[in-house]
């Protein structure tokens, strides 16, 4: 990889692509060189917001493009498996985003074969690399909180009628789990790790995926954790955490930037808020940072968010679709 600025290319020209080109304009060592569309009017349009070199009209050119160092991979969840290896087969660089595949068995292909073909690979969960998040971590490291027993996390939003068709598709991985309450089951195994028992259940929207989804993780060590998602009505969007010393509570939208630590001392009857200072853009420009140290360092994994993170992301949420009866033909 070249020790100056990294190439970027985005494959699929929605929404969180556009994100993503905006926070990459905020990484000093990057440059986006091309984006790929289906329709090249698509990444046509793009472009004239956030201009670049190429513009293709299938993704076959932009993986062949020899400029391009690295693809941010911005197409619905369902077609991750099928681009990423389109990718890896060209010997390109993968930023993947979440949900990272539809299923554990398509991620260990994915996996595998960028070990195989020896290139970069890694799950754009944006979360794990942000402040408030490492602020979390280094709280649990430390001791501050002591042994947690409850952990309760919930993300849910009205969809209302002008909702990306997407998100209740089944075959484009619709349902909450895949979509928002991933975020739940990452924050959970963050701090409590994989679960000993999974129940869960579900309300089926009239395409069959999840509409609302409530999961219970119980841990042998007596931890509990409550996670529910909804597409149905709007939640908190908090996470709270019960713990022996200490309990916090990460503010509303836990998962972006924008959130802070409510800490809860209840021993000494202290209570503290934590807040972080925001950079400008989304906040997708931490993990793009940590994908170029990467290339720059020649890994092919990140040491960060592993395969091995992925994996039992994938594999849980697995678990959690067969308990609740979460379906798609790809199974």
């Amino acid at each position: 990889m070249t020790k100056s600025k990294i190439r970027w290319g985005i494959l699929g020209c929605g929404r969180i692509a556009r994100k993503f080109a905006a926070d990459l304009q905020l990484v000093t060592d990057a440059e986006l060189v091309a984006v790929a569309s289906r329709k090249k009017e698509t990444a046509e349009v793009f472009t004239n917001e956030f201009p670049c070199k190429h513009v293709h009209g299938s993704y076959e050119e932009l993986v062949n493009n020899p400029d391009v160092e690295v693809i941010y991979i911005a197409s619905p969840h369902s077609h991750h498996y099928e681009h990423t290896l389109l990718c890896l087969n060209h010997n390109k660089a993968v930023l993947c985003e979440k949900a990272f595949a539809i299923n554990s068995r398509q991620a260990k292909e994915m996996i595998e074969l960028a070990r195989e073909k020896k290139v970069f690979l890694m799950e754009a969960l944006w979360t794990k690399f942000l402040p408030h998040y490492n602020k979390l971590l280094e709280l649990l490291k430390n001791g501050t909180l002591g042994d947690i027993k409850a952990v309760l996390v919930n993300f849910g939003f009205r969809t209302g009628e002008n909702a990306p068709q997407r998100l209740l598709d089944p075959a484009l991985g619709g349902g909450t789990l895949l979509d928002i309450g991933i975020y739940n089951v990452f924050m959970t195994l963050s701090v409590l790790g994989k679960p000993d028992k999974i129940e869960a259940t579900m309300v089926p929207a009239v395409t069959g995926v999840d509409e609302q989804l409530s999961v219970l993780f119980k841990y042998n060590n007596g931890a509990m954790a409550q996670l529910f998602s909804s597409f149905t009505t709007n939640l908190p969007t908090k996470m709270e955490i019960a713990a022996t010393k200490a309990g916090l509570t990460l503010t509303t939208r836990f998962y972006e930037p924008s959130a802070a630590i409510q800490l809860y001392h209840e021993v000494k009857g202290e209570r503290k808020l934590i807040e972080f200072e925001k950079e400008a853009g989304f906040g997708y420009q931490y993990e793009a940072r940590h994908v170029n140290e990467c290339l720059k360092k020649g890994l092919t994994e990140s040491p960060v968010m592993t395969h091995a993170d992925t994996l039992l992301l994938m594999e849980t949420m697995d678990d959690i679709r067969k308990i609740a009866g979460i379906k798609y033909a790809v199974d």
